[in-house]
């Protein structure tokens, strides 16, 4: 393996690959961002697939499992196939040193090389311009939203980031720009290297209301319109915009793979995409997402916002140390009433000491009590703590890092049913728990429908589980003031 865990650089990707001998025959969309990438994706791969295409996806990072970063149809590929490419991309690495990111990269993509595919969709995990996806030739790129995190590898400003991502782009082909309000600096190296592009807001706009919305679309000789649709299955406002920039993507390749309105229709309405403003139905609510920098926070604020009104809010919370935790806390401080800090497994993560520190700092003053704030060694102890003192009107927030979501789902997603419904007529049963009162979820398909009330954003959650406090206020608020409203940037 090589030395350091990070190296940017193309060069020894792009070696290895030419010795494996990677050639793709299918269509390639390369997707990169700060937020929105993971949805796109999903968006992008549900829809090609209900189109009758088969599709291969890599996207990072898992949530529990590894082979969750490589799916073919839909699916998580199998260890062995995977096992096979690792064996191949040492065998021809030869005394080239590479990367654990750069290995993988390799490795999946490959094995997506291989199979019997039609289109092929390619995560960026970090930036653009080194990231090892970016070795290999796009038909395709996407831009989702470009905002500040890892500015300590792609540069202090959203100009700066956002021209390490736009090196994903390629010269005559479709680049689409989802981004609202994208850095010129994105525009600027669009135009310079002659790519074609496909800009929100100018090229293809979204529209609708709280029942239904809309997609139109005028680029160049190109013109389409998708009317009186769904909301994504993902949640969230923010959904809409990524939904905008998948559908592009797949209009821009129409002359190579034709989809047609029913497929999107439906591949948007079932898309699954766990950890993105997930609501898992019980009592209390539970709200399962990875947000982890501050614009990705901001959203879940607004989303939190729109979910209607709910006694206390519980949050679980767990995040890497070199994030800007100050704004993360600043966004959610106004809602949450009852905090459960925990640690996380990489070194990198911050305590949940530091983080408790944190919130109370960022909690100062907080409309509607100072809140309680725990710790905890982990997040399934913290996801028990905070079911096991909520009530059944209540909501639980798992959010700050992948590996918080990924912690609390690791033996199944839990189905929350308060202590207080416990014995109670008509009260949910309880199967196998993670904590106390925790049952396993029903799969996605038995998920209430969303209200259409509060756009895709509606539908309550549940929950049971504890620690020793770090504060406790003299006189716990039992209900949230309004909060102010968290643009989301």
């Amino acid at each position: 393996m090589h030395p350091k865990k990070m190296d940017l650089s193309l060069e020894r990707t792009q070696q290895v690959a030419h010795r494996l001998g990677i050639v793709f025959s299918v269509p390639v969309i390369t997707v990169a961002g700060t937020n929105g990438k993971g949805s796109t994706c999903a968006m992008i791969d549900s829809i090609a697939r209900h189109a009758g295409y088969r599709v291969g996806v890599y996207q990072k990072p898992e949530l529990v499992h590894f082979t969750e970063r490589c799916r073919i149809g839909g699916q998580p590929v199998d260890e062995a196939a995977l096992v096979l490419q690792f064996e191949a991309v040492e065998a021809a690495r030869g005394d080239i040193t590479l990367t654990q990111f750069e290995f993988t990269t390799l490795a999946i993509v490959r094995l997506l090389s291989c199979a019997q595919l039609d289109l092929i969709v390619l995560e960026v995990g970090l930036g653009g311009r080194y990231d090892s996806v970016n070795a290999f030739n796009t038909d395709c790129a996407v831009l989702t939203s470009i905002d500040l995190d890892h500015m300590e590898w792609l540069g202090p400003d959203r100009e700066s980031i956002g021209l390490e991502k736009a090196q994903i782009m390629r010269p005559g082909r479709p680049a689409i720009v989802s981004d609202p309000l994208p850095p010129q600096s994105v525009i600027d190296h669009a135009e310079a290297i002659g790519a074609d592009l496909w800009r929100v807001g100018r090229d293809f706009n979204v529209q609708g209301d709280r029942q239904q919305w809309g997609w139109r679309c005028k680029h160049g000789n190109v013109s389409r319109s998708y009317q009186g649709m769904s909301y994504p299955a993902l949640r969230g406002a923010n959904q809409l915009i990524n939904a905008a920039g998948a559908i592009a993507a797949l209009i821009a390749l129409k002359d190579r793979l034709p989809i047609n309105a029913q497929a999107v229709r439906t591949g948007l309405a079932l898309v699954e995409l766990p950890g993105r403003f997930q609501i898992v139905p019980g009592q209390p609510a539970l709200v399962l997402d990875v947000a982890h920098n501050p614009q990705s926070v901001a959203a879940l604020a607004v989303n939190l916002d729109a979910m209607g009104f709910f006694p206390r809010t519980h949050a679980v919370f767990g995040a890497m140390r070199d994030k800007d935790i100050a704004s993360l806390l600043a966004r959610m401080a106004p809602l949450v009433d009852v905090w459960h800090c925990c640690s996380l497994p990489p070194a990198r993560a911050a305590s949940a000491a530091e983080l408790a520190a944190l919130v109370q700092a960022a909690a100062q003053g907080r409309i509607g009590g100072t809140p309680a704030v725990y710790e905890h060694e982990g997040p399934a102890a913290a996801l028990r703590a905070a079911a096991a003192g909520a009530d059944p009107a209540d909501r639980i927030v798992v959010f700050g890092s992948f590996h918080t979501v990924g912690g609390v789902i690791r033996d199944g997603l839990p189905r929350l049913s308060s202590p207080h419904m416990d014995g109670m007529p008509g009260s949910p049963s309880v199967g196998p728990s993670v904590g106390p009162s925790v049952s396993p979820s029903p799969s996605p398909s038995a998920s209430p429908t969303p209200s259409p009330s509060a756009s895709p954003l509606t539908d309550a959650l549940t929950s049971p589980l504890s620690g020793a406090p770090v504060h406790s206020p003299d006189s716990p608020a039992r209900e949230t003031d309004p909060a102010p409203d968290h643009p989301a940037s």
